[in-house]
Parts: C-alpha cells; sequence; structure tokens
C-alpha cells in the first residue's frame, strides 16, 4: 500500500503542501511562496522543506498529486506559441465570429479578445461532412500536399488546431489530416477536436481545441520538466496533474489535453471542501476560496460539487466538463485605488506575490487588502514560511488613497475590507441565487489564506447564518488533490426525440462505456472496476441549451432507464432549474456523458486534537467599526481543542490562515477540530 500521498496546489501567492500517512493517518501541511517564474522551482523547494519537517523519505512517497496554474495563467496572459489552423474550407472565420455577443452589453466600445490564431494561419481545405456523418465531398491528397506546403512556409508556428466541419459525428477526415500532419510535422503539436472534444456547437469545439493547441507546448514542457524533477525526489511516486472537472488524469493526458487544466487548482478546493463539511456532517455548502490574488466561489449540494460543460476564461470560450466555479480579482493581494470617478476600487489588479502588499516589506508600495487587514489589527505579526508584516509600511500605503479621499487611515482600511466583501457577495450570488439556490440554506465554508478574515461579514451580506472553517484553511486545495480520484470524461452527440426509438442513445451509452473500459486498462497496471456516472444532456425541441439529466451514480455498468422515467426526470430538472414544465412539449436528448472514476484508496486524515483549555495568546485592538477598536483575544488554532466554546470578538491565528470572529458570534471547534461559527 502507497505510504504517503502529497497534494502540491500553486496559487498566486503561495504553493501549498499537504502530506497524508495512508498507513497511520497522520498529516502535514506546509506553505512556501510560489515563484510565478518558474512554477516548478517553488515545488521542488517546498517538497525538500516539507520532507526534512516531516522525517519523510522520498521513497516512501506513493502518489502526488499537483493542481497547477501554468495553463490559467499562460490563458490571461496571452503568453503562447503561434497557433495554426485547419478547417473546412469557408470557416476559417468562425473563431471571430463566435456568437456574435458583445463582451459586455452595454459597453459599445469594448472589443472581443482576439482569437489565439491570426487570420493568416487559419487555413482551409476543401472537404466536408454532412449533418447526418456522411462524407457530401471525400478530402483529396493534391489538397493535403497544398495544405501541408502552405505550412511550411510558416516557421513560427509551433502547435496546429484541425476543426472539420460535423467531425464529432464522423472524424475521417479530421483524423486522415492530423495523420497527414504528424507525419510531416513530428516537431510540432497536433490537436484534433475530435480528440479534444467530440460534441456539437462548432464554436465552441472550435474554441476548445485551439485553446489546447495554444497550451500544449507551454504545459508539455512544463510537464516534462517537473515529471524529471519529481523522480529525482520521489522515484517511486506516479505523479497525477488535476484537471478542471474533479479529478486526477495521468501526465500524458496533461500534456495532451492542457485545456483541461485551465481551472485546475481552484477545483481542488472545491473537492477539498466537500470532504472537510463531510466529517461534519454538512453537506450543502458555498465555498469562498480567498488566496493573494483572487476569490473562487463554488456550490456544493448534498455532498457533491456542481459541474458546467462551458465556462469562459479571459474572453475565450471552453466547452469541457468543468466544477462550476465563479472567479473575482478579490485576494488578499487586490489592489485599492481611486477610478477615474474618484471612488475606491479594489482589484482585479493585484501584487502577487512578487512585490507582493506594502505590508510585505518586499518592495510593495501601494495599498492591498492584507494592508487593510494588518491596519485594522485582524492579522498577526508573522505569517506562513515566517513572513513578518510591517505596520507602518501597511498604513504609508493606506495613507496614499486615505489623504485624497479625506478619510482617516482606519475608515479607508474598513472601506477597502467592505468593498472586497462586496465583490465576493456578488460572485456568490451567481452560483447561488442566480441559479434558484436560496444562500440561507447553505453553510459557508472559508479557506485559503484569506477566507477566514471576511468569512462573517461575507454570510451577513447573503443572510447565511453558519460558517465552518475547516482544519487547515490554506491549504484546503492540497488537501483536495490528496482527496482526488483518477478520472475521465467521455461524450458523444446523439440527437433523438422521446417517443421515438432510442437505440442510438442506447448504442452510444454502449460505446462510451467501451471507451472508459479501455481507458481503465491505460491507467493501472491491475484490474480495477471504475465507478462509471452517467448523464443525459435534454431540452425542449426548440429550447437551445441543454440540461444535464443524472441517469445514475452507483452502478458500475450504466443502462438507459426506460422513457417515462427519462422524461420525469428532465422535468424534474427543469422545474428546479427554470421554475416550471410543460408536460405537453416534445423533448429531445443531444447528448450522452459518462464520467469514469477509478478510486484511489484514500483514507481520511486524523489530525490529534490539542490538549488543556483555550488560553488567548495576547489582547490586542482589533477594528470592527470606525469609532473604537476592541480589545480582542487572540488565541492560536493548535490550542483549541475539540470541544472549545468561545464567544467573539477573537482572532484565530494558524500557519496558513487567520480567522475574525466578531462579537456577534460563538464559535465551537467539533470533534472533526473543524471551526463552527454561529452568527
Amino acid at each position: 500500500m502507497t505510504e504517503w500521498v502529497i497534494g502540491v496546489d500553486v496559487g498566486g501567492t503561495f504553493t501549498d503542501f499537504s502530506a497524508r500517512n495512508m498507513i497511520h493517518n497522520t498529516v502535514h501541511a506546509h506553505k512556501r511562496p510560489s515563484t510565478p517564474d518558474d512554477p516548478s522551482r517553488a515545488i521542488l523547494d517546498g517538497l525538500d522543506e516539507l520532507l526534512a519537517k516531516a522525517g519523510i523519505a522520498g521513497t516512501s512517497i506513493g502518489r502526488l498529486a499537483h493542481g497547477t496554474t501554468v495553463a490559467t495563467n499562460a490563458l490571461l496572459q496571452r503568453r503562447g506559441p503561434q497557433v495554426g489552423v485547419v478547417t473546412t474550407k469557408g470557416f476559417r472565420d468562425l473563431l471571430e465570429i463566435g456568437r456574435q455577443v458583445r463582451p459586455k452589453i452595454y459597453d459599445l466600445q469594448e472589443d472581443a479578445p482576439a482569437p489565439l490564431a491570426l487570420r493568416q494561419n487559419r487555413l482551409e481545405i476543401s472537404e466536408r461532412t454532412g449533418a447526418d456523418g456522411e462524407i457530401v465531398l471525400p478530402l483529396k491528397d493534391s489538397d493535403l500536399d497544398a495544405l501541408i506546403k502552405q505550412l511550411r512556409n510558416m516557421n513560427d508556428v509551433e502547435s496546429i488546431a484541425v476543426c472539420l466541419l460535423f467531425s464529432f459525428l464522423n472524424p475521417t477526415n479530421e483524423q486522415k489530416v492530423a495523420k497527414a500532419l504528424h507525419l510531416a510535422f513530428p516537431d510540432k503539436f497536433v490537436s484534433v477536436s475530435s480528440d479534444v472534444q467530440p460534441e456539437f456547437r462548432e464554436y465552441e469545439r472550435f474554441s476548445t481545441t485551439v485553446i489546447n493547441a495554444f497550451l500544449q507546448p507551454e504545459v508539455s514542457r512544463y510537464m516534462d520538466k517537473l515529471e524529471g524533477a519529481i523522480k529525482d525526489v520521489a522515484p517511486n511516486a506516479k505523479l497525477g496533474i488535476f484537471q478542471s472537472s474533479g479529478g486526477l488524469m495521468s501526465v500524458g493526458k496533461a500534456s495532451e489535453f492542457p485545456v483541461r487544466t485551465a481551472l485546475s487548482g481552484p477545483a481542488a478546493g472545491a473537492i477539498g471542501a466537500a470532504a472537510a463539511g463531510k466529517l461534519s456532517g454538512i453537506e450543502n455548502i458555498v465555498t469562498l476560496d480567498m488566496g493573494g490574488t483572487s476569490t473562487d466561489v463554488c456550490l456544493i449540494r448534498k455532498g457533491k460539487t456542481e459541474i458546467a460543460n462551458m465556462r469562459d476564461i479571459a474572453g475565450l470560450r471552453i466547452r469541457l466538463p468543468l466544477v462550476d466555479i465563479h472567479t473575482v480579482g478579490a485576494g488578499g493581494g487586490s489592489i485599492a485605488y481611486l477610478g477615474a470617478d474618484g471612488l475606491m476600487k479594489v482589484g482585479p489588479q493585484s501584487a502577487g506575490a512578487v512585490p507582493g502588499p506594502a505590508c510585505y516589506n518586499k518592495g510593495g508600495e501601494l495599498p492591498t487588502v492584507s494592508d487593510a487587514n494588518v491596519v485594522l489589527g485582524r492579522l498577526p505579526k508573522t505569517l506562513a514560511g515566517g513572513l513578518t508584516l510591517d505596520h507602518g509600511k501597511a498604513v504609508a500605503a493606506i495613507a496614499r488613497i486615505a489623504k485624497p479621499l479625506g478619510l482617516s487611515i482606519t475608515q479607508t482600511a474598513l472601506g477597502i475590507a467592505g468593498i472586497v466583501t462586496s465583490n465576493m457577495t456578488r460572485a456568490i450570488r451567481a452560483v447561488s441565487i442566480e441559479k434558484g439556490h436560496d444562500p440561507r440554506h447553505f453553510t459557508l465554508m472559508p479557506f485559503g489564506g484569506a477566507g477566514g478574515l471576511h468569512a462573517t461579514d461575507v454570510a451577513r451580506a447573503l443572510g447565511i447564518s453558519r460558517v465552518i472553517v475547516p482544519n487547515a484553511p490554506g491549504i484546503l486545495c492540497a488537501d483536495g488533490l490528496i482527496e482526488s480520484d483518477l478520472q475521465e470524461n467521455f461524450v458523444a452527440t446523439c440527437r433523438a426525440q422521446l417517443g421515438n426509438d432510442l437505440s442510438e442513445v442506447e448504442h452510444a451509452l454502449s460505446s462510451l462505456c467501451a471507451q472508459a473500459e479501455a481507458w481503465v486498462v491505460t491507467e493501472t497496471d491491475e484490474f480495477h472496476a471504475a465507478q462509471m456516472i452517467a448523464s443525459i444532456d435534454m431540452r425542449y425541441v426548440g429550447q437551445n441549451y441543454e440540461l444535464p439529466v443524472l441517469i445514475n451514480y452507483s452502478s458500475q455498468v450504466p443502462v438507459l432507464p426506460d422513457q417515462a422515467t427519462l422524461i420525469e426526470a428532465f422535468f424534474k430538472v427543469h422545474q428546479r432549474s427554470y421554475g416550471y414544465v410543460d408536460r405537453k412539449a416534445p423533448v429531445e436528448v443531444m447528448n450522452v456523458r459518462l464520467k469514469a472514476v477509478l478510486p484511489l484508496g484514500q483514507t481520511a486524515g486524523n489530525p490529534k486534537s490539542p490538549q488543556g483549555n483555550a488560553q488567548p495568546e495576547v489582547i490586542q485592538d482589533v477594528w470592527f467599526t470606525a469609532e473604537t477598536a476592541s480589545q480582542t483575544p487572540v488565541y492560536r488554532r493548535d490550542r483549541l481543542p475539540a470541544g472549545t466554546k468561545l464567544t467573539g470578538p477573537a482572532i484565530i491565528t494558524q500557519f496558513d490562515a487567520t480567522t475574525v470572529v466578531p462579537a456577534d458570534t460563538t464559535l465551537v471547534v467539533d470533534d472533526a477540530l473543524n471551526l463552527i461559527l454561529d452568527l
């Protein structure tokens, strides 16, 4: 049995580590500053530090799970190679036409982001597959030769995306093009839409494939470098890369399909949150993952994360299964400034890890959320990694905007905290209220280094009465990586109206099961039964978008239910999503989806409860209002045993996070060592 499993999550400010012994259930955590110029440097340095601190032998590590931001940062910064595109004649401009929707509906001046592939690099070829999957115009060898000749003249193109019309129904022509390109350009990366996401909707499929091609060179180089370096430290460890849909994949898959890692880190946090809530018997959770650069929020119902099948990142459309996360530029490093209207704004610009907030004393001078919390007395003097906070630098930074506003330093700091709270509240409304869920029926779970500082303010704004702070909130994303299983998603477009013969849908489901079984063989050295979770995308005939309808969860071999059961399941989902159903309107199937999960045999961590009575370390002034400071006891969390009960105001500090408990709040440490705050 694997002795140690380690989760590594790379964030904008810190790189987090969580190590769990799978035999004795002991846990160790570690943090160190991220290295944005080369994320692998922080991983390797931090891994060495963790092994030395915890006394772990590198040879005893059986698995290392990694949540990466390489793909996300490459998209946000548009840092990548020149991309070539091969498409059906007449469709080279589809990437620019898109859905003909303005980025901001009321801003007539803002243009949509330019495609990742320049127009001169988008080549057309004469071929056509029809809407029923038939080959209308076969692909000629002479046209292929001409295409390859054109590509040879594009010296700067490092990666090629192949996106042909209706290839999701019949990939014959597309795969023929891809084979020719692989032979002609063995040194170039080739992404094929029928491999990346064989699903209807041409623009979304094209966009996802081009993004994959754009990411392949950088992500592949990063994966190769990291895998080689990890082997030197932990020769027996299997490296798993976390994907946006909520599971692990192999390094090879991550290099082939890097688009799947676009939300790798935030998705791991949602998995960790679900596991932490389960330990306290709480299944309905709204997460608040506040790090140094941004805040990610997610809705968890009945212990399961919500899944979306489409997402825009940096204005670019991705059509893949992803944990439904909403992100805003509200982190500890978010910069406060005065807008053109003279009003104070916070974010999305961030001081990041370098130079960081002014209070880090690393060269930053601009006021940030962390500086505001230092001024308000809500942060300890020292953060993870021994970073000492400079109160004077924080005051000087806040003064830069306090003076033109005509406000005191304290008032300005409270204003910064209030604005960032409003930004996070709006994000939570997007995943709850706007999707038909009442946040008052959920428990708020803050994590990340800064989540606990603002959680009660956010909860109060939303009418949430309970907050749960996990045992190690600052490394919950790394914990989520340890909790994750191997996962692969499959999809087939299969349009059929209910009331008619659904044999094609049954055949599509059987085909996906066969693909899943083949995947299991490639991913394991011995036979393991995979859990197969099937769903059907359904809609009323004439609707533009479909809803996923789960048809099984626990059986290993999914079976299509009878039509009466299927349509009732659709009505239930439609009622929950839109508030009405029309039982007389015709309903159709659009896609069949299958998620295959290979459990990795995790065991729950067993952190030891501290002994003794809770005693404050110090009493310090904390500003909750501008009028006066409150004398507030500061407790170390590692000295709060299970069963501890406190009444606010209080500050709870630990090596990876700080939690603020206001005056109208009670705190209980439960048996799982989670903090339960009741407002």
